[in-house]
């Protein structure tokens, strides 16, 4: 036999033999919760489902804002349990819970509707910890409170927030980098979606936002923006997602569909695409993505983790999150 095919063959099995492990991991991690920890997690989910349903359904403000500060104390409460990273709360539904690629940190964000023109974004990162303690991060969204979400740097203080529902991982000199891709309600009128890339300084310490959204490969130029935003009328759809196989983040090209340009609520997407493509530490954009030369059978697709509405799509969601934290899980449900 050629040396060449041994080593391919060798090549084929160390991959298969790597993804089986990386496959298996999730099982592994919760197995590391014991069972009388469970058994507590699982009453806490309980009692978390009904109090995000309540947050969603309920038609008063008080009772919603009451369930939202109960919840975020059941929560808490939850997550002190040991090894609580690796129990998923999969029936908590209307609550997006999505892990880091590297399975380094996972991020809960959630809204709260206080009216029908005042959304706010709840939100808390748990780091993975080697001794299965809490260590928790809440974000406090200041989106109302600022005149220009795109200038600045923020903390978890001053966040601009968002319900996450997608999140990829990029590297530059050394430094991992971790795009989060969200939805906001905003107001009655119009909704937007966000593009925000989040780091961690030296203290493990959440930092969202910098220089990273750049247009000088387009032919109007534009200043780099700190965060990216798509804003667009309430009825309309727009994608906003990153594609594995382009590595691009797609976003739907929108214009005003009563000539109204200064009113970002008349915005709908017109059948166009632009980009995004990470290029030495920054997203560079993309002015129209049919004139980039794609992989063969690579195009632009639909946004399946969101619906019609722009919610969340919980199972593709619980999909997105699973394949972040090493595979889909198999046989018996983590719960059980």
């Amino acid at each position: 036999m050629p040396k060449t095919s041994c080593l391919e063959k060798l090549s084929n099995h160390i991959v298969l033999l790597f993804a089986a492990i990386v496959c298996l991991m999730p099982l592994c991690n919760a197995q590391k919760i014991s069972s009388s920890d469970r058994k507590k997690l699982k009453g806490k989910e309980d009692s978390l489902q009904y109090l995000a349903t309540d947050i969603i359904l309920d038609s008063l403000t008080a009772p919603r804002m009451r369930s939202d500060s109960v919840f975020t104390r059941t929560l808490i409460r939850a997550l002190q349990i040991k090894n609580s990273f690796y129990y998923p709360f999969d029936s908590v539904q209307g609550v997006a819970k999505l892990y880091a690629p590297d399975s380094t940190f996972r991020i809960f964000t959630w809204n709260l509707q206080i009216n029908d023109y005042w959304a706010l974004q709840r939100g808390a990162i748990q780091i993975r910890t080697n001794d299965g303690s809490l260590k928790l991060v809440g974000l406090h969204d200041a989106s109302s409170f600022t005149t220009d979400a795109l200038d600045s740097v923020r903390n978890k203080n001053n966040w601009i927030g968002s319900v996450y529902y997608d999140i990829a991982k990029t590297t530059y000199n050394g430094k991992n980098y971790y795009t989060l891709i969200g939805y906001d309600n905003n107001t009655a009128m119009s909704n937007k979606k966000w593009i925000e890339v989040l780091t961690f300084d030296e203290k493990n310490e959440p930092v969202f936002g910098g220089k990273y959204f750049t247009f000088e490969k387009d032919s109007i130029k534009r200043a780099p923006q700190y965060r990216f935003d798509l804003e667009y009328k309430k009825e309309a759809r727009a994608i906003l997602k990153y594609d594995d196989d382009s590595k691009l983040i797609i976003v739907d090209h929108l214009i005003s569909e009563t000539d109204e340009p200064e009113n970002k609520w008349t915005y709908v997407p017109d059948g166009d695409y632009e980009a995004f493509k990470w290029e030495n530490g920054k997203w560079v954009h993309i002015d129209k993505l049919y004139n980039y030369k794609l992989e063969e059978g690579q195009a632009p697709v639909g946004d399946p983790l969101l619906d019609i509405q722009g919610k969340p799509n919980e199972k593709k969601l619980q999909e997105k999150s699973d394949k972040n934290r090493g595979g889909k899980k198999t046989g018996n449900d983590l719960h059980q």
